[in-house]
């Protein structure tokens, strides 16, 4: 503590330095959310692919979903995962980015499958606001949810994992100097 009471800012702080900013460049976050986007895509698809499930009549719409999951799990992961690994060495920054990355995509991809089968089930539910809607609405996405971990987490592999490693890698090994 100083002599005015207050804490050191910097490195006896919890997070280091409070005005350091962890987000990322916009370009940075913005490019690399499309870029991730594409990627989880391409993922899904070569899965499906070698599966010999590609000509599936769905394949737009399940391959939009697994766009929108890496698009939108990027700019959420990434600053957090900064922000718990500032002064940090590699390993740490490294483990973050690949643990937070995906379960960042995971989640988000299956909150929109979840979304998306909501969709589908709506006609069949009670009216908005209702005690029954808001029953059917968990439970629909309940199990959405558990049907997109049983059958669409393997749509990651094999391809998603040795890119998952390289992105979280070069993450970790990209970060600012000011954070290191």
């Amino acid at each position: 503590m100083h002599a005015s009471g207050s804490v050191a800012a910097g490195r006896d702080t919890p997070f280091g330095n409070g005005t350091v900013a962890v987000f990322p460049s916009l370009a940075l976050c913005l490019g690399g959310a499309f870029a991730w986007g594409l990627v989880m895509t391409a993922c899904a698809f070569v899965s499906l692919h070698m599966e010999g499930r590609d000509a599936n009549f769905h394949l737009d719409k399940l391959l939009l979903i697994y766009f929108a999951g890496g698009l939108f799990a990027w700019p959420i992961a990434l600053p957090l995962a900064r922000l718990l690994t500032r002064r940090r060495g590699t390993e740490s920054r490294f483990s973050a980015h690949f643990v937070l990355l995906s379960l960042g995509t995971i989640a988000m991809t299956a909150f929109f499958f979840a979304m998306e089968y909501r969709l589908f089930y709506a006609r069949w539910h009670q009216p908005f606001g209702t005690r029954i809607w808001v029953y059917q609405f968990v439970f629909t996405s309940i199990g959405a949810v558990y049907q997109f971990l049983v059958m669409g987490l393997r749509l990651y592999l094999p391809v998603g994992l040795p890119l998952l490693a390289g992105a979280s890698l070069w993450l970790a090994l990209s970060m600012p100097r000011y954070m290191r």
